[in-house]
């Protein structure tokens, strides 16, 4: 009796996969056009850096250590070999950003030395404020056992921690990193983008789910 082969998937690039470039290319700009200050020491910047290198250093490091861990978490294969190292990713990184992200705030304060305004201030701790309580969500609903509503929610909390790399972006390809009032307008922007981006991200990826199981297992 003959028998009649299951639709294979076929193997393509996904929406996160895009995603994950575009964001390498993001921190390849900030790298190259925004902390090349590290390796200049006749950079303007640096007396102002230098005045606060104490919160700067330890901000950058954990900065970018939630970076790292949050591109892991959404490692699909990491989830389902290696539950236990993603689970102490997962806690890591809710630690480094209870850390990070009021320690971001501290220093919009520190900024308006360099005039960075009030606003500038609120903006920033609007962000970090956003960010905790999206990673506090998702903490909480994967402790509930919600897989659906963590994910959404560590979705937000990476759109708000990709904030750091969008400002430095949009600033420097507009020329408005230079002037302190429109890079707070910048700030503002991409903060109230960021949820509204995150659940954009999330419809398109569960349309394209949908379409592709519509695709394997078509109704007769």
């Amino acid at each position: 009796m003959s028998t009649v082969p299951l639709p294979q998937k076929t193997p393509g690039i996904r929406l996160k996969h895009v995603l994950f470039i575009f964001i390498g290319l993001m921190l390849a700009y900030v790298l190259f056009h925004t902390e090349h200050f590290l390796i200049d020491s006749d950079d303007p910047s640096w007396p102002h850096y230098h005045a606060i290198g104490r919160w700067l250093l330890p901000h950058g490091l954990i900065g970018a250590l939630v970076l790292i861990l949050s591109f892991m978490q959404f490692s699909s294969r990491l989830r389902t070999r290696y539950t236990q190292f993603h689970r102490a990713c997962g806690r890591t990184y809710i630690t480094a950003v209870c850390v990070v992200a009021p320690l971001g705030a501290y220093i919009s304060v520190l900024d308006k030395g360099i005039g960075y305004t009030a606003s500038f201030v609120v903006a920033s701790t609007i962000l970090a404020v956003l960010w905790m309580f999206a990673t506090l969500m998702a903490f909480w609903h994967i402790r509930s056992r919600r897989v659906e509503y963590h994910r959404q929610w560590m979705t937000r909390s990476l759109a708000t921690a990709l904030v750091f790399l969008e400002i430095r972006v949009v600033g420097g390809l507009s020329g408005w990193e230079d002037t302190p009032a429109s890079d707070t307008v910048v700030v503002w922007a991409c903060v109230a983008l960021a949820y509204p981006l995150a659940d954009t991200a999330l419809q398109i990826e569960d349309f394209l789910r949908s379409r592709a199981k519509r695709e394997l297992f078509p109704r007769s």
